[in-house]
């Protein structure tokens, strides 16, 4: 028989054993760890925000592909409810169900169907839906139910800023950090995950095991993960140094807002992240250094999903310039 050279679109399988929906299965599992501790921090609203994201990730997508594209849905891969289960993690546990389906909705059909499906969008579909829920309904995007305070309310849970939110607003009104720290989580707290915001931001600890998992399985590398917490550690901290009373110190930038489950689960999708190591390095750094610049001179207290976002973008440029070079062929020489 014939061999024949398929060229198609990412995620590239590049072992026998794995499949799109195996590698999906594993994000999944890496994630539930997180999903439930944040169940069990927030209750009934993150119960409810996790099942009508999942759920309504799903139906978009085979709805969308069935009626407007007319293709088979391709559901069943699992990546429409890995959206879907990253989108909540990136919202409060208070949002409504209606924002909720504007989210998924968007997320997928925006970020995701609109580019052909699996392996043709050029952004995090996720933070496509995030970014535009940010935009759309700022008030109840930043309105942040208090942890073990709210798990038997939903939509009237007692809300309370995040540590982020406390620092930003502070120093803008000219107040020091040090007389701040009283009303922020102490860094166990953080690394643990009691403290205020998205389902995402709790239990740094839960998240870095989900990353573990992730390794060995060789579902991702190292290399993005590392080159963002350390960029946001090292920028972070070069701040901190200059000016302790205006700027966190580093160990606060890489255990608050959306910096691990940015660095594990988001910048390292397959279709929106470079392909070769030196590219991932280098994408992972300037994610790392956005993310500092617009916490600290942005309008917004987290920067995470706009750098992951902008950095999508030039993937492709990245790709082509850190791409091994082709051996077995031969220079052209320029016609004089």
């Amino acid at each position: 028989m014939e061999n024949k050279l398929l060229v198609s679109y990412s995620p590239h399988i590049h072992d026998d054993s794995a499949s799109v929906q195996r590698i999906m299965l594993d994000v999944i599992l890496a994630l539930l760890p997180a999903v439930l501790f944040s169940f069990y921090l927030f209750g009934i609203g993150a119960i409810i925000v996790t099942v009508v994201a999942v759920a309504s990730a799903v139906l978009w997508e085979w709805l969308i592909a069935k009626y407007l594209l007319k293709r088979q849905p391709q559901i069943w891969d699992l990546s429409a409810a890995l959206t879907g289960l990253l989108l909540a993690m990136n919202v409060p546990s208070n949002l409504p169900v209606w924002m909720i389906l504007v989210g998924t909705l968007i997320a997928i059909g925006v970020g995701k169907m609109s580019f052909g499906g699996l392996g043709q969008n050029i952004f995090n579909p996720a933070l496509v839906g995030r970014v535009f829920m940010l935009i759309s309904f700022p008030v109840a995007m930043t309105s942040w139910p208090i942890p073990l305070k709210s798990r038997m309310h939903y939509l009237d849970a007692v809300t309370g800023a995040t540590p982020l939110g406390v620092i930003k607003e502070g120093v803008r009104n000219g107040e020091k950090i040090s007389d701040l720290m009283h009303q922020i989580p102490s860094h166990m707290q953080m690394f643990y995950g009691i403290m205020g915001g998205s389902l995402g931001e709790m239990a740094a600890l839960l998240l870095i095991l989900g990353g573990i998992y992730l390794l060995i399985r060789k579902v991702i590398t190292w290399h993005i993960p590392v080159s963002i917490i350390g960029t946001v550690f090292l920028f972070g901290g070069l701040l901190w140094l200059m000016n302790p009373e205006k700027y966190p110190d580093p160990l606060f930038q890489i255990l608050t807002g959306g910096v691990m489950l940015g660095a594990i689960f988001m910048a390292t999708d397959y279709v929106s992240s470079p392909m070769t190591p030196i590219g991932k390095l280098i994408f992972g750094f300037f994610i790392g250094i956005l993310v500092v610049i617009i916490r600290e001179w942005g309008a917004y207290p987290e920067g995470v999903s706009f750098a992951i976002l902008i950095m999508n973008a030039f993937v492709p440029l990245i790709d082509k310039y850190t791409k091994p070079r082709v051996f077995g062929t031969k220079k052209m020489k320029k016609q004089n």
